[in-house]
């Protein structure tokens, strides 16, 4: 049961002695710092921290904004670290998810986080019923992503040059946009096995028409055009 230590700082010209200060009366063991912006999870120590730590490690940090910047991505890092049975202290706001006023806490910032989220919900539903009404809004973009370009990052993919962060990054697409749009993936080389593969940069059921789908086809026929839908 290890003590893991996690340090953030936002740029190279910031100081993270003051943070060590706080955490080493902690009996830390293992160190993870780093001089990085926390705008996503998209760090090198952090991930490392979490791929290193084990069921029943400790990991400390000085505040919450260490570790995230958003309600969101905290909540996400917390339950990783749930699942691994792995415990977080956080010095300035004096939780400690082992506790059981710490998991009271983190179920009101989890709470406070839906509140906010179906807040926002709500304001881009009603700025786009005003929207409609002027004849401002034109609906979602359809991204296209010809044949050629998607057939030659996915077989990157397949051969394990590229992982599906990578992927989406060569394809200027969101990871959820593509994990929502590889669709029913059927090909030897495929990681996974599934059946058969529709690429879709679309996310609303109701916009696939599965009838039309053929049953077996290569992937780079795929390729669901959803403006003038054809196959």
């Amino acid at each position: 049961m290890a003590h893991i230590a996690y340090v953030r700082v936002s740029t190279e010209e910031q100081n993270e002695a003051r943070q060590i200060e706080a955490l080493e009366k902690r009996g830390i063991g293992k160190w993870f710092t780093e001089k990085i912006s926390a705008k996503d999870m998209n760090r090198p120590q952090l991930n490392a921290m979490l791929d290193y730590v084990r069921e029943g490690d400790t990991v400390y940090i000085h505040d919450f904004s260490r570790l995230a910047r958003s309600t969101k991505d905290l909540l996400e890092i917390v339950e990783f670290l749930q699942k691994k049975q792995v415990h977080l202290v956080s010095n300035k706001e004096n939780l400690d998810t082992s506790t059981p006023t710490g998991k009271l806490m983190l179920t009101m910032i989890a709470a406070i986080n839906e509140f906010e989220r179906q807040n926002l919900l709500d304001r881009q539903r009603e700025g786009v019923a005003i929207a409609k009404r002027e004849g401002k809004y034109k609906g979602r973009q359809v991204k296209q992503i010809d044949d050629a370009t998607f057939s030659a990052q996915y077989a990157r993919y397949t051969r394990w040059e590229i992982n599906k962060r990578q992927l989406a990054e060569a394809l200027s697409i969101s990871r959820p946009t593509l994990d929502l749009s590889l669709i029913h993936i059927s090909e030897p080389t495929r990681r996974t096995p599934i059946s058969y593969a529709v690429f879709c940069l679309k996310k609303k059921k109701a916009d696939y028409d599965y009838k039309k789908i053929p049953s077996t086809s290569m992937l780079s026929n795929a390729v669901f055009r959803l403006q003038n839908k054809t196959l």
